[in-house]
C-alpha cells in the first residue's frame, strides 16, 4: 500500500514538474534577452527569484494533485476538481508559450486572466474534496494574481509587444 502511495505522489509531482519544465523551455532563453529588454513595474522581483519560486509552486501543485488523486476520483466533485486542475496546468504552460515564446504581452494577459479564473474555480472545487489540497494551492493563486498584475503592467509599458512577435 505504501508503495502505491509513493508511486502516486511521484506521478503527481512528475506531472506538475513536467508542466514547469515545458514552460521553462520557452522562458529560460528569453530571460537574459527579450525579458531583460522589457519595461517593468518597479515592484517586479529580480529574475533570479522566478526559478526557485516556480519550483516550490510546482511542488505544491504536485502535492495538491496527489491529495486529489488520494480521494480516489470517485465522486463528481473529485472528477471536476481534477479536470479543473489539469485545465489550469495547461493554461499555465500556455501563458509561458505566449509571453516568452511569442512575446505577446496581450495574448498572455488574456491567458493569465483565464488561468486566474480557472484556478479560483479549481480552489473552490478542490476545497469540496480536500481542504489541504486546496490550501496548498493558495500560494500559487496569490502568485498568479500578482503575475497577472505584472503582465498587465508590462502590456501597458511595452505597447510594441501587444501582438505576437518572434
Amino acid at each position: 500500500m505504501a508503495g502505491k502511495k509513493i508511486l502516486l505522489l511521484v506521478i503527481a509531482l512528475g506531472i506538475c514538474l513536467l508542466a514547469g519544465y515545458i514552460g521553462s523551455y520557452y522562458t529560460t532563453p528569453e530571460l537574459p534577452t527579450w525579458y531583460a529588454s522589457l519595461h517593468k513595474p518597479d515592484i517586479t522581483p529580480p529574475t533570479w527569484v522566478f526559478a526557485p519560486l516556480w519550483t516550490v509552486l510546482y511542488i505544491f501543485m504536485g502535492i495538491s494533485l496527489y491529495w486529489i488523486f488520494e480521494t480516489g476520483i470517485k465522486t463528481q466533485d473529485a472528477k471536476l476538481g481534477l479536470i479543473l486542475f489539469i485545465f489550469q496546468l495547461v493554461l499555465n504552460v500556455g501563458w509561458s508559450f505566449l509571453f516568452f515564446g511569442l512575446h505577446s504581452t496581450f495574448f498572455s494577459f488574456l491567458i493569465i486572466v483565464m488561468l486566474w479564473a480557472v484556478l479560483l474555480c479549481t480552489l473552490v472545487q478542490v476545497f469540496r474534496v480536500s481542504i489541504p489540497a486546496a490550501a496548498i494551492l493558495f500560494p500559487y493563486f496569490c502568485w498568479i494574481s500578482f503575475a497577472a498584475y505584472l503582465n498587465y503592467a508590462m502590456l501597458i509599458l511595452n505597447p510594441g509587444y501587444f501582438g505576437i512577435s518572434v
